[in-house]
Parts: C-alpha cells; structure tokens; sequence
C-alpha cells in the first residue's frame, strides 16, 4: 500500500514543482507588464485590458496563487508523513520479535489515529528515556492504538475539548505506557468485564467489543499486564507493563 501511494505522490510533487515554476514566470511576465500600462495610447485597448484585470481580479490571483502552491507542497509532505507512520506502525518488514522503541510507536500511532483524536481532545505527552524492548512491534501498536481510540470515545463532547495524556516509563527490566483520559469513566461492572470477548458499552453498529479483548491478549503474549484505574466521571488509566527482554520474562 505504501509502495501503492507513494509513486503517484512522486509524480504530484514533480508536476507540482513544474506548475510552481511556470506559475513563478507567469506572475514575472504580468510584472514586467503592469508598469507599462500607463503607456498605452490606445485607450480602447487600455479599457478592455483594465476590465480583463478587474474580471480575473489579477490582484488576488497574484496572492493566492503562491499560498494555494505553498499549501498544496505542506499537503504532500503531510502525505509523506502518513505513510512513514502507517509503515513504522504496522511494521510491515518485520514478523519476528526484535528490539523497538516503544515511545516511537507511540507517536506513529497517534499520527495513524490523528483525525480520531484531533477535533475532541488536546494530547500531553509526558515519555521517559526508554531502553529498546524485544517485542512484536505492530502488535504492540495495535494495543496503543486501540487505547487511545477508547480514551476519544470515552470523553464527554458535551463538555467542550478533552485531555488525552500519553505517558511512558522505565522500571527496573519493565517498562511502560500509560494512556489517561479526563471522560467518563466507568462503573465498577464496566471495569470488570472491560477485557472480556464482544463486551462493549457502546450502541449497537459502534463497536465489536473486541478490541480491548484482543489488547490484553496481546500484552499477555509479551509477558506483560495491563492496569487500569477508573472511577464514573473521573476517567480512565489504562498502564501496560512490558518486559525488556521476552526471554527474562519467561523465565520467571
């Protein structure tokens, strides 16, 4: 898919480079142009010419034209970006556990999720230096961005912006990821059966209640755990603990 996107955005970016360049020799020529306007005897062509300006408002387009460039060049790096992050977060290359950092895949993921979280929630970041962990970094993507999704969908859009804060740390040969949210919160039989197959509290065709199931299990197979603390109006805080290296963790 990556591959897929990234050669038409090649051939945007190198014919948008073209277009900026004419355009640039264009707006020189009607440069050039406008001082000797004044020099023009012949009054039926001056007039017709004045008019033509007004029409096309010549002014306006001499403005708009480098910003709409300019926006059009930031769009593609934009593009560009996504497609890092769709790569880094799915880790398409790799299918065996190796060393990752995890506060990397924090952020590609939320880049991945951005237009989820953008409109209803400001993001605090608070990440620890962090050593590289041994894990399956897709999957371990897959649990952050099933958390911050839940974290949006759990605040309140009544009461204006939510805060979603993304933490991380080290502890001894753990480390971990925090993702607090200022919404609802849940009630005690919500919080106990949160990590159960097909259990969701939302309205039906919203949800499969799957992802949080499919969350822990994948923090189960890297040997971790996932705490969580809530209260009803008070949020939520989901934490993962992961080990460093998968092969202490077996052993114990």
């Amino acid at each position: 898919v990556a591959h897929e996107i990234n050669n038409p955005v090649g051939f945007v970016n190198s014919n948008l480079q073209t277009l900026k360049k004419y355009c640039e020799q264009m707006l020189q020529l009607i440069s050039t142009y406008e001082p000797t306007e004044a020099q023009i005897t012949d009054s039926g062509l001056a007039g017709r010419i004045s008019n033509l300006k007004q029409a096309l408002d010549i002014e306006f387009l001499q403005e708009d034209l480098p910003a709409l460039i300019k926006e059009s060049e930031d769009g593609l790096v934009r593009i560009k970006k996504i497609v890092e992050d769709l790569k880094d977060f799915s880790h398409v290359n790799e299918s065996e556990w190796q060393y990752a950092d995890i506060n990397a895949g924090l952020d590609s993921t939320l880049n991945v999720v951005w237009n989820e979280v953008k409109y209803k929630a400001t993001v605090d970041k608070h990440y620890g230096e962090l050593p590289a962990i041994e894990c399956l970094a897709a999957q371990l993507n897959q649990v952050f961005m099933n958390l911050i999704v839940n974290a949006v969908q759990a605040l309140d859009e009544s009461k204006g912006m939510g805060t979603i804060t993304l933490s991380t740390g080290h502890q001894d040969e753990w480390v971990w990821v925090e993702v607090r949210d200022n919404g609802r919160g849940m009630c005690d039989e919500t919080r106990r059966r949160v990590f159960e197959p097909f259990f969701t509290t939302k309205p039906v065709g919203k949800g499969t209640g799957l992802g949080m199931s499919v969350s822990y299990n994948i923090v189960q197979k890297h040997h971790g755990r996932i705490e969580l603390t809530t209260a009803p109006d008070e949020g939520s805080c989901f934490r993962v603990w992961v080990p460093v290296k998968q092969a202490q963790a077996a052993a114990h």
